[in-house]
Formats: C-alpha cells, sequence, structure tokens
C-alpha cells in the first residue's frame, strides 16, 4: 500500500476531549459554555481522568471492571492527535486542541533555543505560562462562582503540566488512593455548586511496563474500578462523576523494533528527533523537509503515515504562529504493531511494552462515562 493510499483519520466531526470541561461547565450553568456532550445539568461535579484507559481496552476487559463497564458512555469519544497525556491533559483543562495550546506531544522541540522539551519533566527553563498561555476551563469556572479544585498526586503540585493544564485553582496534593477519596469528598461538598478534577496514574504505569495485555494491567483495572464505584458511593447524590481517560494503548512485540539509530541514511537532513515512539516529530534542516518525508515515506512503506507540516491541522487542530515550530517539519504516526525507536536518544522506549501516541482506534478512543 502506497502512502497516497492510506487513509490519514483526522478529527474533523468527531468528539474529542476538549469538550469534556466546557460541557460539564455548561451542565454547572456557568456562561458562555456549550454542552456539546449533552451531560445532565446538575450543582456538582467531579471529573476523574483514568491515565491510560482506552474505550477499546476497556471494552475488551469489561469483565474486569465492572463498575465502570455499567455506565452510559459519551459515543465516538478521541483523545486528539498525538494522543498522549501532556497533549490530552492539557486538551482536557483548557477546551482547545493541540495547535492552540502548544502542547504537541510528550517531547517536542522549543523554537527560541533549540532544545527538546520533555512535557512531564519540564526539563528546560521555561515559563509555563508563557509556553501555554491560555486560560483554563477551571480557572474559568472559577470565576464565575463555582468552587473548583484539582485533586491530584503531591508530586505534581506546581509542575509545568500542572500550570498549562489545571492552573487557576486550589490544587489539593495527596499521597494516597485513600487520601484522595476523603480529599474529594471534602472539597465537593464544601459549596453549593462546585467541580473538582482528580487523576489516577496506576494504569498507565503498569501498560507501559507489563503491557495491557498482561494480567497485572487487568489486576489494576479492577482495582481501580472498584475505588471509583467507592468514590462514587461516598459523593453527595446532587453530583456527577464523570470517567475519562487521556489515550488508549496497544501492545508491541519485544523483538524486530524498528531502530532508527541502525538506519543512519535516514537521519540526513534530520536536526532533532522528539515525541515518543508511536509518534514522532522529525525536525529537518531548512528546506529538506519534503525529501526526509519522502525518504521516511519510502523505508516505512504502510507501517506509518508520514507527513510534513502541509494540511496538518486535520490532527493538530488551527496553528497558532509560536506553535507551529514546535511541530516537527515532519510528522511520524506508527500503525499496526510498528514504531519509530532510537536507541541512541530514547533508550527507555526500548525497554517497553505498552505504547500510544498515534492515530489508531485503539490509542484514540476514550471512554467519557458518566455516573449521576
Amino acid at each position: 500500500m502506497t502512502q497516497a493510499a492510506l487513509a490519514l483519520p483526522g478529527l474533523a466531526g468527531r468528539r474529542t476531549i476538549d469538550q469534556v470541561m466546557p460541557s460539564v461547565a455548561a451542565a454547572l450553568g456557568n456562561r458562555g459554555f456549550a454542552n456539546t456532550l449533552d451531560l445532565p445539568e446538575a450543582p456538582r461535579y467531579v471529573v476523574m481522568l483514568v491515565d491510560g484507559l482506552g474505550q477499546t481496552l476497556l471494552q475488551e476487559h469489561a469483565d474486569a471492571a465492572s463498575f465502570l463497564s455499567s455506565l452510559h458512555g459519551i459515543d465516538d469519544m478521541v483523545c486528539g492527535i498525538p494522543s498522549t497525556t501532556a497533549t490530552s491533559l492539557t486538551s482536557l483543562g483548557t477546551g482547545v486542541a493541540a495547535g492552540s495550546h502548544g502542547m504537541v506531544g510528550y517531547t517536542s522541540r522549543d523554537p527560541d533555543s533549540g532544545l527538546r522539551l520533555n512535557s512531564l519533566r519540564w526539563d528546560l527553563p521555561i515559563d509555563p505560562l508563557v509556553w501555554q498561555p491560555r486560560p483554563t476551563v477551571l480557572e474559568m469556572m472559577q470565576q464565575d462562582g463555582v468552587e473548583t479544585s484539582s485533586v491530584n498526586d503531591a508530586k505534581f503540585v506546581g509542575t509545568g503540566l500542572t500550570l498549562c493544564s489545571q492552573r487557576g485553582v486550589p490544587f489539593h496534593g495527596v499521597n494516597s488512593v485513600y487520601e484522595r477519596l476523603d480529599v474529594i469528598v471534602d472539597v465537593i461538598e464544601a459549596a453549593p455548586r462546585s467541580m473538582t478534577y482528580a487523576y489516577e496514574s496506576r494504569l498507565d504505569h503498569t501498560g507501559h511496563a507489563r503491557g495491557c495485555g498482561s494480567e497485572q494491567w487487568r489486576e489494576m483495572l479492577t482495582t481501580i474500578d472498584r475505588e471509583i464505584a467507592d468514590l462514587r458511593a461516598e459523593l453527595p447524590a446532587d453530583c456527577v462523576l464523570i470517567v475519562t481517560a487521556d489515550h488508549g494503548m496497544i501492545d508491541l512485540p519485544m523483538e524486530d523494533r524498528f531502530d532508527v539509530t541502525q538506519h543512519p541514511a535516514m537521519l540526513t537532513d534530520v536536526t532533532m528527533l522528539a515525541g515518543e515512539a508511536r509518534f514522532r516529530h522529525v525536525y529537518t534542516r531548512s528546506g529538506a523537509a519534503d525529501d526526509v518525508a519522502a525518504r521516511w515515506a519510502e523505508e516505512l512503506g504502510d507501517r506509518a503515515v508520514v507527513r510534513t507540516q502541509a494540511g496538518i491541522e486535520d490532527w493538530f487542530g488551527p496553528i497558532a504562529p509560536d506553535v507551529r515550530g514546535r511541530i516537527g517539519d515532519v510528522v511520524v504516526a506508527a500503525l499496526g504493531e510498528f514504531a519509530v525507536f532510537s536507541s541512541a536518544e530514547f533508550a527507555i522506549e526500548m525497554k517497553m511494552t505498552g505504547f500510544h501516541g498515534s492515530i489508531t482506534e485503539p490509542e484514540l478512543r476514550i471512554p467519557v462515562l458518566v455516573a449521576p
């Protein structure tokens, strides 16, 4: 199959993660927001994001998540492109897509310094409020009279990603699942109109390390399912609980991994690699993008979709001028059981089992479950 024949799935016409918080805000009675997901009106909301809980995985393992599987879900929800945590959390928090908020991947180039920013570790001296200047939906709800808060692992307080995606409201750092439940219930009950965002990371960590087809992953899913059921039982009757995710996940074989380090000709005119194994940002010398894209497309064939920035708004949404330089001059979205590794620059990825980031349905599709 040629690159020209490959379908290039975009997000047009689909429900995306950036619609969740605006819909919650509208359901709470906040002005200026549209309830595009038709969420029920209520005076209190909790939005719980379970990292890595793709809709495809939830359907395949429904027997391991009896509570979540019993809930009504919004049809055809996707996270956005790339299907990765930093991008999705910021889309959720701001109500806009990656091309607008600028968190375009797990790693990306800072056009000013020419260095690579890891958006989870935030390892460059960049002000997050400059990198992502848009207000969050959380703070806009707060300004409109809803007591809004974020409940998350204590280690995430003040991090770059937290400031990009959840800023403007009180952050409640917790150190255990039990403490998280207590704090969520306390803050949601503290005001007649309230909204709380909460985050759960263990399923994603288990998937990366053990694989989302492993028994360890299923056991973690069952544990989290039970914990969320307990949370719903403790919340007041007039509170709606939303459970969603930032991406799905697939497992990749450990053998025969494509390591670009072993194909040095592909790195001709390439100045930097970023993104992640399933979605590579490839930065090139000036004027070389078309040649690099053609070389990569020829080598990878039907194992990946290789694109330049021309027309890429169908993946990233409208691209702000200061964001365009963060996106690869060439982007490579892996298909099937394939990924582009670099043992020289991203050795840790070579040890992982579960992956996400690309444009396939198992990675894009997410649940938005409603527990009234």
